[in-house]
């Protein structure tokens, strides 16, 4: 009837029956169509199409969308990108052992940085070049703080020692603005009493100072002084610090005084000024047929005065010494109130010849003291083991067997205890030769 069609299509529309279930063949029918290339690229572009069209069941599309996903799954695990250099040496080193640290994490450099470097290798050279740096450390104490310029003229006339300061170059800076406030210090020693200074000047590394001192002396004891100049910094607020000093040993060094003469010298590191303690003068003789080591004290001269008058007490005392130990002592005697005594006074040792590359002499000029201990003022050593004129002085004596040799040594001051070679030992590979 017309009007129960209207009234049968109408609910269709809007609610439509519920499926009926369908038959095991149906849905193998169904499956296969999938399996189709053609109907599976109509249906992937419907799906594109419209995700919700009402004309495909929603299982079909259920089954498309897992299909379409299967696929694409399958596309990525067997769709490889081309192989870059650095992923084909990550898998060279892959199959030999799996570290953490081998991963690739894309920030490695290209193949010519993967060769082995140096980092982490021992370099011998570096040692060697720290060995060699390791001399320089000893001579910290005579590395150069500049340079100074001075004169020197006698005045036979009026026999004064004229000293003209020039000026300084390349001065090391002491204040915090990075300059220095210098003057410098004369002395000629071994006077200390007559001391003259320049003038500061005030904030420059490169002074200029064209000043001129005076030191009345006799031309017949310029043999016998020393100049002494000690370089300061000027501090308004503290104590001043000491920039270095410059020692001339022989006056007659650049001329014979007669005319002006400029000298150049390098100012040498000090932290405080340098004490003049004095000299000794004595001779060494051995005889090898006797094996008897002869030392006869001279006389000593400027030495540092050790009393309240001005004055010391002073006797020399000699130890031999065997590997760092105290085998014998024997002293002069005690000159008073003076400090350029005259001794003349020798001192024998048996050594036997085999045995002198063991032994050293210590010579200590001593300050006598009634009441408390008696002072030591400098001293000097001999020996095979020694340094500078110590070991010359004992080659020498070894070279010319039988004749004096005799020289002047500076003292210098004891760093060690006194104590140390106070107690007597014995060495037994020293043994006096025997007597014919």
């Amino acid at each position: 009837m017309p009007w129960r069609s209207k009234e049968a299509s109408s609910p269709a529309s809007a609610n439509p029956p519920p499926e009926a279930p369908q038959s095991p063949g149906s849905r193998g029918t169904m499956a296969d169509k999938l399996k189709d290339t053609n109907t599976l690229g109509f249906l992937e572009a419907a799906v594109k199409i419209s995700h919700t069209s009402p004309d495909i069941p929603a299982e079909v599309q259920m089954s498309v969308k897992e299909h379409v996903m299967r696929h694409t799954r399958l596309q990525r695990q067997t769709t490889e990108p081309a192989s870059s250099t650095r992923h084909t040496s990550f898998k060279r080193h892959l199959p030999r052992q799996m570290h953490v640290s081998s991963v690739d994490y894309g920030n490695e450099l290209p193949p010519a940085a993967e060769q082995p470097t140096s980092i982490g290798r021992i370099k011998p050279e570096l040692y060697k070049q720290k060995s060699v740096d390791g001399d320089d450390a000893k001579s910290e104490a005579t590395k150069s703080c500049g340079k100074i310029n001075f004169s020197l003229r006698y005045d036979y006339e009026s026999e004064t020692l004229i000293v003209r300061i020039l000026k300084a170059f390349d001065l090391p800076a002491k204040d915090f603005c990075g300059s220095s406030d210098p003057y410098v210090k004369i002395y000629l020693l071994p006077d200390r009493k007559c001391k003259l200074q320049t003038r500061v000047h005030r904030k420059t590394l490169n002074p200029t100072f064209d000043e001129n001192f005076h030191f009345p002396v006799p031309y017949e004891e310029l043999a016998d002084r020393k100049l002494h100049l000690s370089v300061f910094d000027f501090d308004r607020f503290s104590r001043h610090d000491m920039i270095g000093e410059v020692i001339l040993d022989n006056l007659f060094e650049a001329s014979d005084l007669s005319r002006e003469t400029s000298i150049w010298k390098d100012i040498q590191y000090a932290t405080s000024e340098s004490v003049d303690l004095g000299e000794i003068m004595f001779s060494l003789c051995y005889l090898p047929t006797a094996g008897r080591l002869t030392l006869t004290v001279i006389k000593c001269r400027n030495l540092k005065a050790m009393d309240i008058t001005g004055y010391s007490d002073p006797y020399v005392k000699v130890s031999l010494l065997c590997d760092g130990r105290r085998l014998k002592k024997k002293k002069t005697t005690i000159k008073k109130n003076t400090l350029n005594p005259v001794y003349n006074e020798a001192i024998i040792f048996d050594i036997p010849p085999e045995n002198m590359d063991q032994v050293s002499l210590l010579i200590s000029v001593m300050d006598y003291d009634r009441v408390g201990h008696n002072e030591i003022i400098g001293v000097c050593r001999v020996g095979i083991n020694a340094e500078g004129l110590g070991r010359d002085h004992w080659n020498e004596m070894l070279a010319y067997p039988r004749k004096p040799i005799a020289h002047w040594h500076s003292l210098v001051e004891w760093q060690g205890r006194a104590a140390s070679f106070d107690s007597e030992s014995s060495c037994p590979s020293l043994k006096p030769p025997p007597t014919p």
